[in-house]
C-alpha cells in the first residue's frame, strides 16, 4: 500500500472512529443539543470564513467536534486563515479534521496493447481547522452573538415555500409519518400533532429525503428487503444525515425521533463493518439535500 493509499485508509479510519464513539454515547452527531447563540446562524451547517457552508461528511465531523466541546460558534477555519485575518489560535487548542476530495489523472499503459489510457483516481486530503471560539483577536463579527429567534409554534414560511416547490405529494392523517416508495407518496400526521412547528418540518425532511430515493428522481437503492437489515440501516442513516442537513440550511432544530434508539444498533453496526459507509451516507445524503433544494432554485430562477 502507497503512503497516500495508507493516509487516505487513516482518514476514513479517524472520522468513523469519530461518528461511532458519538453512536457508542448514545449521541447522533447530526442532532444538535443547543440553540446555537452564534449571529451566523441559529441552527447552521458549520462555516468557512468566508461564510461558505461545508457539505458532506465535514458537517459531520464539525457538529461531532463543536458537541463533544460544547462549541456555539459554526465557524471554522485553519491556522494560517487564522493569520491572514489578525488573529492566532490559543496556545493548546486542538483542531478538527475536515477533507478534501478531489481527483487526480494518471496515464498508463495496457500491457497487452501497449496503449496508453488516462484515469481519473480519486482521493482525499486531510487538513485541521479550528473553531472561532479557539482563536483571538478575529475581526468583531466573528465572535457576534444571535437576536432572538422566532416562535417555535408558529408555521414557517420559508420552510412551507421549500417543501411545496416539489411537488411531492404530501398527505396529512394517521398517526404515523413515512413514504410509501410503491405509491410515490409523503404521509404525515396533521401539523397540529407535533409537539412545535421544528418537530413537522424536521420530520417532513427525513420523509423528504426518503422521497428522492425513487427511481425517476436520483434512483437511490441499497438492497433493503426488510426492517432492520443493512439496506434498512443504511437508507435510514442516509434519510437522517438528508434532514440535518436540510434542518441546518432553513434554518431548523432538528431533535431526535422516537425511534432513534433503535436505529442507533444497526448504525454502529453498519459503521463498524464498513468504514466508508459513513461518508457514502453523506454524499447521498448531501446528494437528496442539493436535488429537494433545485426546485426552490429553478422556481426563483423562473420568476
Amino acid at each position: 500500500m502507497s503512503e497516500k493509499e495508507t493516509t487516505r485508509q487513516d482518514v476514513y479510519t479517524r472520522i468513523t472512529a469519530q461518528i461511532i464513539e458519538s453512536l457508542e454515547r448514545g449521541v447522533k452527531p447530526w442532532t444538535q443539543p443547543w440553540n446555537a447563540a452564534h449571529a451566523a446562524g441559529h441552527v447552521s451547517r458549520p462555516l468557512r470564513h468566508t461564510g461558505e457552508p461545508y457539505s458532506g461528511i465535514n458537517v459531520l465531523t464539525l457538529w461531532a467536534t463543536a458537541m463533544e466541546a460544547h462549541r456555539s460558534a459554526p465557524i471554522w477555519m485553519t491556522f494560517r486563515q487564522a493569520l491572514s485575518l489578525g488573529g492566532h489560535v490559543r496556545k493548546g487548542e486542538k483542531g478538527a479534521p475536515v477533507v478534501y476530495a478531489n481527483t487526480m489523472q494518471r496515464t498508463e499503459v495496457d500491457e497487452a496493447t501497449g496503449d496508453e489510457a488516462e484515469r481519473s483516481i480519486p482521493y482525499l486530503k486531510a487538513y485541521t481547522v479550528f473553531n472561532v471560539e479557539q482563536i483571538e483577536g478575529l475581526p468583531a463579527h466573528f465572535y457576534a452573538r444571535a437576536e432572538p429567534h422566532r416562535n417555535p409554534d408558529e408555521r414557517i414560511s420559508d420552510a412551507e415555500v421549500f417543501f411545496a416547490a416539489t411537488r411531492a405529494d404530501i398527505r396529512h392523517g394517521g398517526d404515523c409519518a413515512y413514504y410509501s416508495s410503491t405509491l410515490d407518496y409523503i404521509q404525515m400526521p396533521a401539523f397540529e400533532a407535533f409537539r412545535d412547528a421544528q418537530a413537522y418540518y424536521a420530520t417532513l425532511a427525513h420523509e423528504a429525503t426518503h422521497w428522492t430515493k425513487h427511481q425517476n428522481r436520483l434512483d437511490r437503492d441499497f438492497g433493503r428487503k426488510r426492517f432492520g437489515d443493512d439496506g434498512y440501516a443504511r437508507e435510514e442513516l442516509v434519510a437522517e444525515l438528508g434532514a440535518a442537513f436540510l434542518c441546518a440550511d432553513l434554518g431548523l432544530r432538528l431533535e431526535d425521533r422516537e425511534d432513534h434508539a433503535a436505529y442507533l444498533g444497526h448504525w454502529l453496526s453498519v459503521l463498524k463493518e464498513d468504514k466508508r459507509a459513513i461518508f457514502t451516507a453523506a454524499a447521498h445524503a448531501q446528494r437528496a439535500a442539493e436535488y429537494l433544494s433545485s426546485f426552490g432554485k429553478r422556481l426563483e430562477a423562473a420568476a
